[in-house]
């Protein structure tokens, strides 16, 4: 199974003929606003499942309570099965719409993971958390011991990011994707993004753009962790977005070892 971010560049198009399985949505975009889009993915037998990018679980400020009721609305108006957020911060006093890390320590882990059991206390369901790129950092710990800590004292879901593995280990030379693999629970993990990034060499860092193929290391990494576990794949891209034969093909990349 295969699915594709939706964005509103793709709001004009016939979504019959994109070759997806099922779409992503930021909840965030269609809280109070008009769903006839997502209401059409749905009576086209597309499953949509919600990624925040507001919940700041990494930071400081109270969880937004008001804000998850309007989520929990949108759960139920779509039927949808997944929600889940970034294991960031993202801002306390305003919303910033970026991601930045949260330390790697005990006492993160402990705050952090009291934060997603009160949000899943309010929605009444669990979560997953996404591990996420970073520039710089600082902890006792990996990202990956980090992560599972978390989930496991929150007993919460992960939403396994592999092209965020891959640029945090180009840039910091930790973990690489196969060494992170072996710390993570797999039967946690809902489904798997993937997408391209880039080198931007004002500062010599690859940075997390959505915006270029997958590469193919990663590529057949999450392939075969479809075929051995079941665990879903979506694929992001979120910036110079292509035209649909791009996007077809590379889901049609995604799809050749699922379908065998």
């Amino acid at each position: 199974m295969a699915g594709l971010g939706y964005r509103r560049e793709m709001a004009d198009w016939d979504m019959a003929q994109v070759d997806a399985d099922f779409f992503e949505v930021a909840p965030e975009n269609w809280i109070h606003r008009d769903r006839a889009p997502l209401y059409r993915l749905l009576n086209a037998g597309y499953p949509v499942r919600l990624h925040g990018v507001s919940l700041n679980l990494g930071g400081q400020a109270p969880i937004q309570r008001d804000f998850l009721r309007d989520v929990r609305g949108l759960i139920e108006d779509l039927q949808a099965d997944y929600y889940s957020d970034h294991l960031a911060a993202s801002g306390d006093a305003h919303q910033l719409y970026d991601l930045f890390p949260i330390p790697f320590t005990d006492s993160e882990v402990i705050r952090v993971s009291d934060r997603i059991k009160q949000v899943q206390d309010v929605l009444g369901q669990q979560i997953a958390v996404e591990n996420t790129t970073y520039y710089t950092n600082v902890g006792i710990m990996s990202e990956a011991e980090f992560l599972m800590k978390v989930v496991e004292r929150a007993d919460c879901n992960i939403l396994l990011d592999l092209n965020n593995i891959v640029v945090n280990h180009k840039n910091h030379h930790q973990m690489d994707l196969q060494r992170f693999l072996a710390h993570i629970d797999l039967q946690r993990v809902t489904y798997m993004h993937v997408a391209g990034h880039e080198l931007d060499d004002r500062f010599g860092l690859y940075i997390d753009t959505h915006s270029q193929p997958v590469e193919s290391t990663t590529r057949e990494l999450a392939l075969e962790l479809h075929h051995r576990y079941d665990i879903p794949v979506l694929l992001e891209w979120d910036n110079d977005i292509p035209n649909l034969a791009t996007l077809n093909q590379e889901l049609s990349c995604l799809k050749t070892f699922i379908s065998t």
